[in-house]
Formats: structure tokens, sequence, C-alpha cells
């Protein structure tokens, strides 16, 4: 989960100014944590919440959501989501939106099993997100992260997507001069996962992701959470990152990592 919120800060400052190299300084105080971190807290939060059989957890996902995100007005909420948080009657409406695959990795680090990583990201998804394709970006990015973790080869991992998800059939440079900013999970997710695909490092794979252009901050939180589970996060990154966190934040990244310790 910290590397999704690396790649969010890292990527932040080239939201609405994308470059096109891997050469940039990853922290400047340009940077800022935006809603991607804030949702992924969030679940992580009503993961934690939640009953040990994830009967309730959709309904903890919406309480976590609202608690943890209201304070943050002016994080860079989409427009249906900002009045989906403020609401006092929060529905699902039909997304496909890529925020129900930035906010999800803490379902894919928590699971025991592939089928729970699957399950627990869709019931976080569909209290807004619950048009097939979001549910399906986020369940990508889930079964990436537990496949990582359980020991999968890099090339084994991309078998799966391409078979289950997205067809893995282009490269990074092929799409750099072209690709554009995209808030839907079918033009983010594949394109976040490739970063990952033709990484050499956790680093890297963030690179990757911002050089691209298009949502810089959400491709490169979702390449973050997967590049995370493979590779691991350099101590000296995840610091840095934190110092990003106010300390009501931080404090559910930290409890998160002790939940994580106490129940793999």
């Amino acid at each position: 989960m910290l590397g999704a919120i690396i790649g969010d800060i890292a990527g932040s400052r080239f939201e609405f100014d994308n470059i096109r190299h891997k050469d940039f300084e990853l922290f400047t105080p340009d940077c800022m944590a935006t809603d991607d971190s804030i949702m992924t807290l969030a679940i992580a939060q009503a993961v934690m919440d939640s009953r040990t059989d994830g009967s309730d957890l959709g309904e903890k996902a919406v309480q976590a959501m609202q608690r943890i995100g209201r304070p943050y007005p002016d994080c860079g909420y989409g427009g249906h989501f900002w009045g989906w948080i403020y609401s006092d009657n929060p529905r699902p409406y039909n997304s496909f939106g890529n925020g129900a695959a930035m906010r999800v990795s803490a379902c894919g680090f928590a699971a025991h099993s592939l089928e729970e990583a699957l399950a627990t990201a869709r019931a976080v998804t569909e209290v807004t997100h619950n048009h097939p394709e979001g549910l399906k970006g986020a369940q990508a990015v889930a079964a990436a992260i537990w496949l990582a973790r359980s020991g999968m080869s890099m090339q084994e991992i991309r078998g799966v997507i391409d078979r289950e998800y997205y067809p893995m059939d282009f490269t990074l440079d092929e799409i750099r001069p072209r690709y554009v900013f995209n808030e839907t999970c079918q033009q983010t997710v594949p394109q976040a996962l490739m970063a990952f695909f033709e990484s050499t490092g956790f680093e890297d794979a963030i690179r990757n992701a911002v050089s691209i252009g298009g949502d810089s901050d959400t491709l490169a939180a979702i390449t973050g959470s997967v590049a995370e589970a493979f590779y691991g996060v350099p101590e000296e990154l995840g610091e840095r990152a934190k110092g990003f966190l106010d300390e009501r934040l931080k404090g559910i990244l930290e409890s998160f990592q002790t939940f994580l310790n106490e129940n793999q």
C-alpha cells in the first residue's frame, strides 16, 4: 500500500503538466498526497474494521471513505465522487473511473487467497464504481498484487492479466507519444500494469508510469501498488513519502502495517 502512496505523490505534480521521460526528481515541494493516497488509506481502514468473513466490508468502505475523506475537499476528487463522499445517502453511480483501481491495494495485500483478493476488491468497489469495467479494473489490480506477493514471476503475472483482464499487446514506447489524460479504468489500468511489467525495480516502475503522461498520479499509484508487492519498497523512499502525510493519515498507514504483520 505504501507503494501506491509513493506513486501518487511522485506523479501528483505531473497530472496536468505531463512529462514524457524518466529523468525527473521523484519528490519535490510541489508534490502532494492526493485523493489516491487518501482513499487508499480509507480502504485500508475499512479492511481493518470489517468482520473476518468480510460480510460488512462494503458498509465499512462507505463509512471509512466518507469519514476519512471529508476533511480533504480539495485533494482532487472527481465530480461524481465528490458528490458521493459528501452525500447523506451515498449510492453507487455506475462508474468505470480509474478511482476504482487506485484505492484497492489494501485488498491485495490483506488477502490470504486470490479468491479473497477478488472478493474484497469487489466489495469495496461496487459501493461507488459498480460498472463492470470499474469492477474489472479494481480486481485486476488486486489480482496482480496478490499474485506478486505469492511469488509468481513477472511473466506469469502478465499472462494472467493478458488472459483474464486486459490484452498486454503494446509497449510504453509505442504509446508514450500519443497517450493522453484519461480517467477510465480501461485506459489507465492496462497502461499502469505495463509500467510495472517493463520495470527493473520499484523506482523504475514509478518512473515508467509517470513518463507516459496521462493521469500521472493515478497511473503511478496503481503501478506502485503492484511494484511494492513484487519488489518491496526502498526504505528511504518510504520514509520520504511518509513526510507528505499528516499525522492522521500516517497513523492509518502504520496501523495497517501492524494489521498485516499480525494477520499474515
